[in-house]
């Protein structure tokens, strides 16, 4: 099978042995459970309950305010303790709805639903959108968004991101593995949504297991199919993944529907088929707790609100004191200073290291080697723009095409000088982000 791929990229070590090989297991949580109002890109949702009321999980507790927005489902029965702000992995204090739980687990009833086969796009799309789906690779952009373009039938693939190129990252390989089901109908819905579309199915080669069994589940479905990504960082990243499927380039100004592409995570997929086909809303999702801090690594089934610490109670606690925790891979996740937060539709995994390598090294001068750029999957100069991003000269940042940049973390990772140029030019690019939105804004008034 030919090996789809990318120009740039790196080969960092995967530590994907310590919970690949593991069943997913389901957990309650005990303790109280916090839903920030903001767990994807857009506005804000609005709570709908207030303190002391009761509510079930299943229960819609905050409304989408607006288009690119997403309603939060309460995950557990109990009573709304307080809603406040409260810290998230970023270590902003978000508005959250605090529930105390009663540990009866009680669930809503949910109405049968009709056969998507039998209700218009337009209902199918409202079902994902009703369901407060985002994307759960990490980036929460609302899909039932994603899923409506201008114009649906220029539309040629929907790629199922099946790469999870992060390093120690194995929820989404667990999902392939044990429910192979729910990730081809969520397909099946996608594909009814695009008609001139083919589903495919990017896998990277270190997984030929998933491979063969997602071959044999879509045997017999003509516009399905499976292809082999070669095993490279950031193989997964949305320009990356079309360009290794598809031959189609991207760039920072356009969206994957310009060049007649959806792309959705394995997560994601699953998440639109239990909406879609079960007629239940985002509550769960799968989080990796891993590291050679803790006990036990694992996938864990994780309702949505669970706090961290939780989490490291049911992988069996630490062996040792780990030196750093993040939010998410090594390569693109949040250092976190305190395991008080809870779990968001966008969380992915736990990572808990007894070494930090990365604060143990001291930066020193660039030599000029120019390997930051031989790796950069965007193909620009990240060593020029962290420069530029150093000096604050924005102006020059992004002349030289500074948004192009996807924060992948492939030129700090292989810089001999151990210089941060992924920090730098990441906050530069916040602020050039947010100097356009101002000015958006400002011609709007």
């Amino acid at each position: 099978m030919a090996k789809f791929t990318f120009v740039g990229g790196v080969h960092p070590f995967d530590g994907k042995a310590l919970s690949k090989d593991k069943p997913m297991k389901a957990i309650l949580p005990k303790g109280e459970l916090v839903y920030p109002m903001s767990q994807h890109i857009g506005a804000p949702a609005a709570p709908i309950v207030k303190k002391g009321d009761r509510v079930l999980a299943g229960q819609k507790i905050a409304q989408a305010q607006g288009f690119m927005s997403a309603p939060v489902y309460a995950t557990v029965s109990g009573t709304v303790k307080a809603i406040e702000p409260r810290r998230v992995v970023t270590g902003d204090k978000v508005m959250s709805i605090v529930v105390d739980n009663d540990q009866l687990y009680e669930e809503v009833e949910y109405p049968e639903p009709v056969p998507y086969e039998q209700v218009s796009r337009e209902e199918i799309i409202r079902r994902i959108q009703e369901a407060g789906v985002v994307g759960m690779g990490g980036a929460g952009f609302p899909t039932h968004v994603k899923l409506s373009p201008k114009e649906p039938e220029k539309i040629e693939y929907v790629i199922a991101n099946c790469a999870e190129c992060e390093p120690y990252l194995t929820s989404d390989y667990r999902r392939m593995i044990e429910e192979p089901e729910k990730l081809v109908g969520g397909m099946k819905v996608l594909l009814h949504l695009f008609p001139n579309a083919k589903g495919v199915f990017a896998v990277e080669d270190n997984k030929p297991d998933c491979i063969a069994l997602l071959k044999e589940h879509t045997q017999g479905e003509e516009r399905m199919s499976v292809v082999s990504l070669q095993t490279k960082y950031p193989q997964g990243s949305e320009r990356q993944l079309i360009y290794a499927v598809t031959g189609r380039a991207i760039h920072a100004a356009m969206l994957p529907a310009d060049v007649g592409c959806i792309v959705d995570n394995v997560d994601t997929v699953v998440a639109v088929n239990r909406a879609v086909n079960e007629g239940k809303p985002l509550m769960n999702r799968i989080i990796t707790v891993t590291g050679d801090a803790v006990a036990d690594p694992r996938n864990f089934i994780v309702r949505i609100g669970t706090n961290y610490h939780e989490l490291i109670d049911e992988a069996g606690g630490f062996v040792t004191e780990p030196a750093k925790i993040v939010s998410g891979g090594p390569m693109m996740g949040f250092a976190l200073f305190d395991l008080d937060v809870p779990t968001t539709k966008t969380a992915s995994a736990l990572l808990c290291m007894t070494k930090d390598e990365v604060s143990a090294l001291e930066p020193s001068a660039c030599i000029n080697c120019g390997r930051c750029a031989e790796v950069c999957p965007g193909r620009v100069v990240p060593k020029q723009l962290a420069d530029y991003a150093l000096r604050h000269d924005l102006e020059k940042f992004e002349k030289y095409n500074g948004l192009e940049c996807c924060e992948c973390g492939c030129c700090s990772y292989i810089c001999p000088a151990r210089r941060p140029l992924t920090q730098a030019i990441k906050s530069a690019r916040k602020m050039v982000l947010a100097e356009k939105k101002k000015k958006k804004e400002a011609g709007k008034s």
